[in-house]
């Protein structure tokens, strides 16, 4: 994410801020590993992991997570590392549209308007790894104006699915074509998910079919609603 997604990284921090976080980063912090594990480099993962664990300490703040696939294995660190230490640190990790959503759902502050047809796809390793669901809707409620563009099979994998694309490229490709057709029917004018896989997945998708829609990472929308209602001035 810090280094093709930093401005993905930019608006959480302003977006967070927005709603009454201090966010800090934690120095120290390496790789979450996932990339390591889906390869199958338990051990490398493990190291990984512990230095994490190590870096954030015993506290109680929340690890605030911008790509999914990050958050699902951070959340499983006890699992993966087997100790109570890690259990407590996965514990620890939110989503940033679970942060955003607040403890009680009643979502974010409200942005200005943007008149937008969006496209929801959410990513596997949120949906399905991590059952959060509603919590990204949220944040769309959150922009007046904004209609969800609803998409038939948008639950279902963009053929990203961690280090898929470049170990089975063609059946990733057919798994994007069947997303790709439906998207292109739906014809929305941003294609939202929150994981950088599918950001990549999806956006190179969207290019080489011709289909006029942008990605873009949930909070980017938000901060984009908060930046015309000048929240940043």
């Amino acid at each position: 994410m810090q280094g093709l997604f930093s401005h993905v990284h930019d608006a959480t921090k302003r977006t967070l801020a927005v709603n009454g976080h201090d966010v800090r980063e934690v120095p120290g912090q390496v790789c979450c590993g996932a990339l390591h594990a889906h390869a199958g480099l338990l051990e490398e993962a493990r190291a990984l992991a512990r230095t994490n664990v190590n870096a954030f300490g015993d506290d109680h703040e929340p690890i605030v997570v911008n790509s999914a696939g990050c958050g699902a294995l951070m959340k499983e660190y006890g699992h993966l590392l087997g100790d109570a230490r890690s259990e407590r640190f996965g514990r620890r990790v939110r989503d940033v549209t679970e942060l955003l959503a607040g403890d009680a759902m009643k979502g974010p502050v409200a942005g200005a308007p943007l008149d937008l047809h969006v496209a929801y796809d959410p990513p596997c390793h949120l949906l399905h790894a991590q059952g959060v669901a509603v919590q990204p809707l949220k944040l769309f409620a959150a922009i007046p104006l904004l209609e969800l563009v609803p998409v038939p099979g948008a639950a279902e994998c963009c053929g990203s699915a961690g280090l898929f694309t470049l170990l089975e490229p063609e059946m990733s490709r057919a798994v994007l074509g069947a997303k790709l057709e439906r998207l292109r029917e739906a014809a929305p004018q941003v294609v939202a998910t929150g994981n950088p896989g599918c950001l990549m997945q999806i956006g190179a998708g969207l290019a080489a079919a011709g289909i006029a829609a942008r990605v873009r990472h949930p909070v980017e929308l938000l901060d984009d609603a908060y930046r015309a209602a000048g929240r940043y001035e």
